[in-house]
């Protein structure tokens, strides 16, 4: 019965990886809770910045900000691009990182055939392989950000790139991540996060009839509007994290549902040819004794 005991241990080995599977299952509903807490308190903060910068950059047309600086009308076509790449640290998340760094791989390859050079920040472990693996110019990174989103560990490799867009050597700024829809379904976006454009600082025609706005700025105008369009590009990147972090949970907690059913189903299997094993062996077993008992009666 060596063929039964080597079965046996793949049923056992199965049955081994379907608890692991089931306890990473428990674990990512749990923190999947969480990260969506986290993250739908995060969305009305970022909601209201935006708010808040649009009126001031309508309050103050005599400056505008140099994260709002028109490139078609600067420069002409862009030559140089920066991403924000989000994904995960840890993997075992279905094809959460595989689906937002696809959409990266494409959006790069359209800039590189425009002409354009490339320049990457990336905030997670997997991005930042990835990129490495591809021979992208990653100028900063932050990886091991726990389960929940830190802004201090986000505000350097972010500022990089800011500055960056402020010298002059960047004309466009990408922010990639996953953004979260339901717990069974996670959209890859690539956006532009800079210059900022009227898709996102637009007002409703409501808010434009109803209310004129004008502000007094101390110290000045450039000061308080640069400081506060810092302020919302953080908040848009650390969103960016909360949605990737709760798509993660959510993608993980569906992959371990799905790893935990399909070893389920192995174990019903190896046993059934186990147990045909079995019956095999003891009708060979059986067939041998009644002919032996034949053969010695006649």
């Amino acid at each position: 019965m060596a063929v039964g005991k080597e079965i046996r241990g793949k049923i056992k080995s199965v049955e081994n990886t379907k608890k692991i599977t089931k306890a990473m299952e428990m674990v990512a509903a749990s923190k999947m809770r969480k990260a969506q807490e986290r993250m739908r308190a995060a969305r009305p903060y970022a909601d209201k910045i935006r708010n808040i910068t649009a009126h001031l950059s309508e309050a103050n047309p005599e400056y505008r900000s140099p994260y709002m600086r028109d490139v078609q009308k600067t420069g002409g076509a862009t030559k140089a691009v920066g991403f924000i790449v989000v994904s995960t640290d840890k993997g075992l998340c279905g094809g959460l990182n595989t689906n937002v760094l696809r959409a990266v791989t494409n959006k790069m390859k359209e800039v590189q055939a425009a002409g354009g050079s490339i320049s990457a920040v990336a905030i997670g472990n997997k991005g930042f392989g990835f990129l490495n693996r591809v021979g992208a110019n990653v100028v900063s990174h932050a990886i091991q950000l726990g389960d929940a989103p830190q802004l201090d560990k986000l505000i350097g490799p972010v500022k990089v790139m800011l500055d960056a867009f402020v010298a002059g050597q960047l004309d466009t700024v990408y922010l990639c991540f996953t953004n979260f829809i339901n717990t069974m379904k996670q959209e890859p976006t690539v956006e532009q996060l800079l210059p900022l454009d009227g898709t996102r600082l637009q007002q409703t025609a409501a808010e434009k009839k109803q209310y004129s706005w004008d502000y007094i700025y101390e110290p000045d105008a450039p000061t308080v509007i640069d400081d506060l369009m810092t302020r919302y590009i953080e908040a848009l990147v650390y969103q960016a994290v909360a949605e990737n972090m709760a798509s993660e949970q959510s993608a993980r907690m569906v992959a371990m549902k799905a790893a935990t059913d399909n070893a389920g189903t192995l174990i019903g299997e190896l046993k059934l040819i186990y147990n045909k094993t079995r019956q095999a062996a003891i009708t060979k077993e059986l067939s041998e004794i009644v002919g032996g008992a034949a053969a010695i009666s006649g």
